[in-house]
């Protein structure tokens, strides 16, 4: 078996070297999400939304509307052709309201407080100019922020994560369950749109943390016991699977009673993001590169940070 290249300090080819320590957050930071080339959003545990200028570091807005922590966000831009483009984010919320926000003024455009749980992910489809919460509940919200229709209740513990799949489908983690809905968009030009349960897939061992689209043939699930699964986004078949983070080719200097004794958080894919070509994977305090052509790791730094990592984002090589 090839041997996993290790991921050094020394980053020779690296141009990200100008570091900046952004400070103004309370409470442990969650999210990190783009608006535009040069701003960014961060929310987390204090409740607080902070607009960056990500070239300088500059606090350009701060938007507070919650009462509790913030539990998903995502950008929700305006995709009217004859208008000027308008920056909007979706946050949600332990109080388990959802807001808009608009980014250059800082203004709370609208809010939606009917849901009966915490929403704790969102997800846009731009091409239907919709939105998608997930709680205890699925549900699709129009622009306008009418309900257009809902699943029944789902779980207690609530929808984990969504991704955009196509045909209209979408994927939800519930649990160790990934659950495919098709949405039955109106043909009349209605408002009357339904959701419908397709497949439950059930090959997860624990419960979904983690869930990413590559593009429209395939998306990557990852759980807390450090399984990463690679799926077919048209038939939603399983690819591939990776379940040995902490394997010896790729840790040949981990002894086996220290790689038994590693926790779960240790080995918990905590967080993915892909170029097409890889998945990166945060996994415990640790980053690994797998390869999708390869099916298997190529490159880890097993210790990358002192503690979980919580998000992991590819940057542009500029």
């Amino acid at each position: 078996k090839s041997s996993v290249q290790t991921i050094g300090e020394e980053q020779i080819r690296n141009p990200y070297t100008e570091l900046l320590v952004l400070n103004g957050h309370q409470d442990i930071v969650r999210f990190l999400v783009q608006i535009d080339d040069c701003r960014f959003a961060s929310a987390g545990d204090d409740g607080i939304i902070f607009i960056w200028n990500a070239q300088t570091g500059e606090k350009l807005l701060e938007l507070h509307g919650h009462t509790h922590k913030i539990t998903a966000i995502a950008p929700f831009s305006s995709s009217d052709a004859s208008e000027e483009k308008i920056h909007l984010i979706l946050t949600a919320s332990a109080d388990r309201t959802v807001i808009v926000w608009d980014c250059t003024s800082g203004r709370q455009v609208q809010k939606v407080s009917c849901f009966h749980s915490t929403v704790k992910c969102l997800t846009v489809l731009q091409r239907l100019d919709v939105w998608l919460s997930g709680g205890s509940d699925l549900c699709v919200w129009n622009r306008k922020l009418d309900l257009l229709c809902k699943t029944t209740h789902l779980t207690d513990a609530g929808i984990t994560a969504l991704v955009e799949l196509p045909k209209n489908c979408v994927a939800a983690a519930v649990g160790k369950e990934l659950i495919i809905f098709r949405l039955i968009v109106s043909s009349d030009g209605s408002e009357s749109w339904n959701l419908l349960e397709v497949k439950r897939l059930v090959d997860h061992q624990d419960n979904i943390l983690s869930l990413v689209s590559v593009n429209d043939l395939t998306f990557v699930t990852g759980s807390h016991v450090g399984e990463l699964i690679v799926w077919d986004a048209l038939d939603w078949t399983k690819q591939a699977s990776e379940c040995n983070f902490w394997d010896s080719s790729v840790h040949p200097d981990v002894q086996p009673e220290i790689k038994l004794s590693q926790s779960p958080n240790e080995t918990s894919v905590q967080h993915l993001t892909s170029d097409e070509e890889c998945v990166f994977a945060a996994v415990g305090k640790g980053i690994y590169v797998y390869n999708l052509q390869m099916k298997r790791v190529i490159a880890c730094q097993r210790t990358a940070h002192d503690s979980s990592v919580l998000h992991i984002e590819k940057l542009p090589n500029r």
